[in-house]
């Protein structure tokens, strides 16, 4: 290793928005206590805003020390695909024509197992949501998934005045099971994303050797932690009844047809961001069909998180690079879960296919350990500023608690860890 100043000063900057984003619940009990500098206590515990006001800062610092024009190159040489690819799939996931027709089929599914099953619908519908819904995700992006088992969650569970234990043991296995519930398929999982292309992983690779390890954790973490709720669930659980007009089937049809376009074109923005614009157009066109509002604040603030830590994660290649390279499959596979808390893992990921010479049991340890531990932290995975976007203002101070969220994970998180350490036991 042999850091540029540059690397250094952005490192340093990386560090201390990691520390921020594990303070930000710090920041808005401050304006609670404060309420004349309230505006800007909240704007610091905005998790989202995170990663992007300290890119800001390291940009700043770039142009003073490099330069106008090495600045710029830099900036411009990021790959911002994956933020306005999340900021599409949000807006239009979280449109009521697809929320509703995902909340019809759990619903669906959880009245048909009720007949069959002595347990409660509404347990049965909160199974589902963190079960169904994640592993919907290796089909129509983790991103999506997230939003959509959020929004239910939000509306038939957490809404309510119910414990914060059982809220935050529902956010950590909801963000593991997204993290793991999307690797049945190459392409709807970040970290999947980065190397099955230049790995040659296709679907047949990723069911055997991901796939039914993940459908065994995610439906074990969604019972778990059903057990441990049911009190709370059964008793405080509702089901939103509404008296919304019904959606024509043609609308439906519609927005499914945007959301797999925009899915199928994940890497071409020039494709899903007029999806996305025809997707809004439409929604004006017939208000009566959507939302009161659309979910655009939420999903610009999770963009502009996703796009700061491209500026940032861009500038940690001279250290993480070197240290995924010299670690056997057996490290690796627990350091990536580490380092998975404080990077994103998909940028994780995307390192370790740059080291050349790797094998089948490098690349194994690495993904399945980055995507294990994606849970564990709001910045762990791209898609949980999308969940603490929606989920926020169900908790105390309007802000999610990283500690908590860290600690209600981590028997989740073992859980897929052990089924994805199998394979070192053959």
């Amino acid at each position: 290793m042999n850091p540029s100043t540059m690397q250094i000063i952005a490192t340093t900057l990386f560090g201390l928005a990691v520390i921020h984003t594990f303070s930000s619940s710090f920041f808005a009990h401050l304006g609670h206590r404060f309420p004349t500098h309230m505006g800007l206590w909240h704007l610091l515990g905005e998790v989202e805003v995170v990663f992007g006001l300290w890119a800001g800062i390291m940009v700043v610092v770039m142009f003073f020390h490099l330069g106008q024009n090495d600045a710029l190159k830099y900036i411009e040489g990021r790959n911002f695909t994956e933020p306005l690819f999340v900021f599409s799939i949000m807006v239009v996931a979280a449109s009521r024509p697809i929320t509703t027709s995902a909340r019809d089929v759990v619903r669906w599914l959880a009245h048909k197992l009720s007949q069959h099953l002595p347990i409660d619908k509404s347990l049965l519908l909160y199974f589902l949501t963190l079960s169904v819904i994640p592993l919907f995700g290796s089909f129509i992006t983790e991103p999506a998934a997230m939003t959509l088992a959020a929004l239910m969650l939000r509306d038939t569970v957490l809404s309510q005045a119910m414990p914060q234990r059982v809220k935050y043991l529902t956010v950590g296995a909801l963000f593991v099971n997204v993290s793991i519930g999307g690797v049945l398929t190459p392409y709807a999982a970040p970290p999947i994303l980065m190397v099955a292309g230049p790995w040659n992983w296709d679907l047949g690779f990723m069911l055997s050797m991901f796939g039914w390890r993940s459908v065994i954790a995610v439906i074990i973490n969604a019972a778990m932690v059903s057990y441990i709720c049911r009190k709370d669930i059964i008793w405080h659980a509702t089901h939103i009844t509404s008296n919304e007009i019904p959606i024509p089937l043609i609308i439906k049809i519609i927005y499914f047809h945007l959301l797999a376009g925009i899915v199928f074109f994940a890497h071409h923005p020039v494709i899903f961001i007029p999806l996305l614009l025809f997707s809004l157009g439409l929604a004006t066109a017939y208000p009566q069909f959507q939302n009161a509002t659309l979910m655009l604040r939420e999903s610009m603030m999770v963009a502009f998180f996703l796009g700061g830590l491209v500026v940032l994660g861009g500038m940690q290649v001279w250290w993480l690079q070197d240290l995924l390279g010299g670690l056997t499959p057996h490290t690796l596979f627990w350091s990536a879960a580490a380092l998975t808390a404080i990077t994103d893992n998909a940028a994780l990921t995307y390192l370790g296919s740059l080291v050349e010479g790797t094998d089948a049991a490098f690349r194994y340890a690495l993904v399945s350990g980055a995507i294990a531990g994606g849970g564990l932290t709001v910045i762990a995975n791209a898609p949980n500023p999308a969940g603490i976007a929606i989920l926020k203002n169900c908790f105390e101070d309007d802000s999610v608690n990283p500690l908590k969220l860290f600690a209600a994970a981590i028997v989740p998180t073992s859980i897929a860890m052990a089924m994805f350490l199998l394979p070192f036991g053959q």
